[in-house]
């Protein structure tokens, strides 16, 4: 394995400051903006993921096929990382006249749970692992997402390297009902039984992810309730037996592509999620920070980007090829985003600060080094 890269301790460059008002200024500047061209750009995304899916669904009944099951995956892929990735963000709340659905107090709530986000994971467990332990603890301990350190296990296994991508490729293409799903619940059903404790404590629990599977506890009764049997026996068992008219072969058929789209989603949101905040050139952090321009340079320097900059790139990339934008002013629209990143580049460029781009293969890479242990992250003091 890797040993830990010691990076320079991190020490505000000159004009850190500086550096936290400029981009204040950038957000006030294009946070005025923020209006029904921002809701159109997210509706149009949307709408493509909607086709995909329904286009996948309208096709399915026919054989099991890869076509249909890719759509069918891809229209879930974009729910999660596009729409309820930037809602969730409350990136739309304050749109004049936003439909209530756009907003993270209608999104996915009540009976528009399985509407909005036909998934998984429970909308408010993963709001506060998500949008308030790893964005606020970024690249920390406290960060549920740090992958390095939930990767330890594998990392330091003396077992042949084979062995080890084998695990990778199992968690791969099962991370949402392996690790997301009840990963996320188990840290909001500890918030919510203590909820003064340390941010670590909090999303560092001492029971493995898929404990929340067992029956036997009130917890693991509570997360089929609203995790597992909602989304499975919809999308595994409903939705296929809607097609029994057309008869027997047309039911196993969108049952296999279901399966098949479900593999593939997996594999599509882990290959454009997982790699934002991994690799040897990206710092994650000893020391907790609470100010507002160490804050700045935190998210700048423990997250990535890919390539940016065209509809479709971004659209298949869900909009994760954004992360230091997005990891710096989280509420923004990806809209917004698309607007900023040449000029978020720049400020990093002219104040020292780290700035991450390349290609998703490239970081793909990196992040496999460190999940198996040929690489590790800096680690780094001070800012």
């Amino acid at each position: 394995m890797s040993a830990p890269v010691d990076a320079p301790p991190l020490r505000a460059p000159s004009r850190l400051e500086a550096f936290a008002r400029e981009l204040d200024a950038l957000r006030a500047e294009v946070q005025a903006k923020v209006g029904d061209e921002d809701l159109a750009h997210l509706q149009k995304f949307e709408r493509w993921g909607r086709a995909a899916t329904a286009f996948g669904y309208a096709t399915a009944w026919i054989a099991p096929n890869p076509i249909s099951a890719a759509a069918i995956a891809l229209g879930s892929s974009v729910r999660w990382t596009i729409v309820a990735h930037h809602v969730s963000h409350k990136a739309f709340d304050k749109v004049p006249g936003v439909p209530e659905r756009y907003t993270s107090r209608g999104f996915a709530k009540g009976r528009r749970r399985l509407l909005d986000w036909f998934d998984w994971m429970l909308p408010e467990a993963w709001h506060h692992e998500h949008d308030v332990l790893h964005h606020f603890h970024t690249g920390e301990l406290a960060d549920p997402d740090l992958v390095e350190e939930n990767l330890t296990t594998i990392r330091e296994a003396r077992i042949p390297k084979a062995l080890k991508y084998a695990v990778v490729a199992f968690y791969a293409s099962t991370w949402k009902f392996t690790y997301y799903a009840p990963n996320t619940f188990q840290i909001l059903k500890r918030a919510e039984r203590r909820p003064s404790s340390q941010g670590t404590e909090e999303a560092r629990g001492d029971s493995s992810y898929l404990s929340a599977y067992d029956l036997r506890t009130p917890d693991g009764r509570a997360y089929w309730r609203a995790c597992v049997l909602p989304y499975g026996l919809g999308r595994f068992v409903l939705l296929p037996l809607a097609y029994a008219p057309l008869g027997p072969f047309a039911v196993a058929s969108v049952w296999a592509n279901s399966v098949f789209a479900e593999w593939l989603t997996n594999v599509h949101t882990f290959l454009i999620i997982a790699p934002n905040h991994a690799g040897d050139d990206v710092h994650r952090f000893d020391t907790l920070e609470r100010g507002r321009a160490g804050l700045y340079f935190r998210q700048a320097a423990g997250s990535v980007n890919y390539t940016t900059g065209r509809d479709w790139s971004d659209f298949l990339q869900g909009f994760l090829n954004y992360q230091i934008e997005h990891h710096l002013f989280p509420t923004l629209t990806p809209l917004r985003y698309q607007e900023i990143q040449p000029r978020v580049k720049e400020i990093c460029a002219k104040y020292g600060v780290p700035y991450v781009q390349e290609p998703l293969s490239k970081r793909i890479r990196q992040l496999l080094g460190v999940m198996v242990g040929d690489r590790s992250m800096l680690r780094s003091l001070g800012v």
